[in-house]
């Protein structure tokens, strides 16, 4: 890795960080075929001589706290005219919508058609909510306003089993009434970033996702390794080529979002012995007392020997006078 980026045959990874061009090309075709024939292959392409890296990123939620969710979307949810009264159909409605399908929802538009398939996905447990009025939706879709239809009749049955799941979206846990929401440890929702995007800028289109109302200045990112090993990403790094360095396996390395105030950085030094039972650790703990014993016996005698030296020097001195 080089120090200077100024070339074009290197690729940034932080403000003062680069790499060749190759060979993260390199990397990528590695990453790649992990990933291959599915939906987390990343595309690449050049503008005025710079590499460009574009797809989704996997982040992992390491919460330890609950998070605040926006009560209600930016924008008013628009109920449309029925059409025994409405002026003109085609100033509402798409030529390809029914009638009937006349509630909308708009949402904001997205720079990102691509996402349609992530996004759907991610709004998956929050459509289970079309008894009530649907205020749950907290991903937002890739078209500036989405046409969704009337919920059909339940029979008993059904809208009870759909109760007993009212308040779990994607395994998070949200509540109303209190607009809390609490990730499940180590559940693993994604983003389509490119590879100019910051951890700053990361971390602000993941929130915006939720509509979470906390700022991107309150979370962090970290790499964190199987072994217990943790590290910062810094607000200049890029994860998307943080995570192309460290490799496409997430079984030894996650990215996690975390508070900024409550994680801290864990040096491999220090993570190879948290996986250790406590009898082992306390047994290491003891070992090293001893050793610092035996350091501070071997120092003490050291001393009082040159003490010693010192003293006999002096006398021979005084006599010699």
């Amino acid at each position: 890795m080089k120090e200077d980026c100024s070339s074009s045959s290197h690729v940034p990874i932080s403000d003062s960080k680069s790499i060749l061009k190759s060979e993260l090309l390199s990397l990528l075709k590695t990453y790649n075929c992990y990933h291959e024939g599915r939906s987390f292959q990343l595309r690449h392409h050049e503008e005025e001589g710079a590499l460009i890296i574009e797809g989704l990123l996997n982040i992992s939620w390491g919460l330890r706290r609950p998070i605040r969710l926006q009560m209600q979307d930016d924008r008013e949810r628009v109920h449309l005219p029925s059409t025994s009264w409405m002026p003109e159909r085609s100033s509402y409605l798409p030529k390809d919508a029914s009638p009937q399908d006349c509630k909308v929802t708009t949402e904001e538009p997205s720079t990102q058609p691509a996402n349609k398939a992530e996004m759907s996905r991610d709004s998956s447990g929050p459509l289970e909510e079309e008894e009530e009025v649907p205020q749950l939706m907290r991903t937002k879709s890739d078209a500036s306003c989405i046409i969704q239809r009337r919920p059909r009749p339940r029979a008993p049955g059904e809208a009870q089993k759909i109760r007993r799941h009212r308040y779990s979206i994607n395994g998070h846990f949200y509540n109303h009434k209190t607009s809390v929401f609490t990730p499940a440890y180590g559940s693993v929702t994604n983003v389509r970033v490119n590879s100019t995007m910051t951890t700053q800028q990361v971390l602000t289109l993941l929130l915006n996702k939720f509509r979470v109302e906390d700022g991107p200045s309150e979370f962090a990112l970290y790499i964190v390794h199987e072994s217990g090993e943790q590290t910062k990403l810094k607000d200049c790094e890029y994860p998307l080529i943080s995570r192309i360095l460290h490799g496409p396996c997430e079984k030894i390395v996650k990215i996690f979002l975390m508070e900024a105030d409550l994680s801290e950085e864990v040096p491999h030094d220090v993570a190879q012995y948290i996986k250790f039972e406590m009898p082992v650790l306390d047994s290491f703990v003891e070992k090293l007392k001893e050793e610092e014993e035996r350091e501070i016996i071997k120092l003490t005698m050291k001393f009082q020997a040159l003490r010693l030296t010192m003293l006999q020097r002096l006398e021979q001195l005084v006599e010699a006078k």
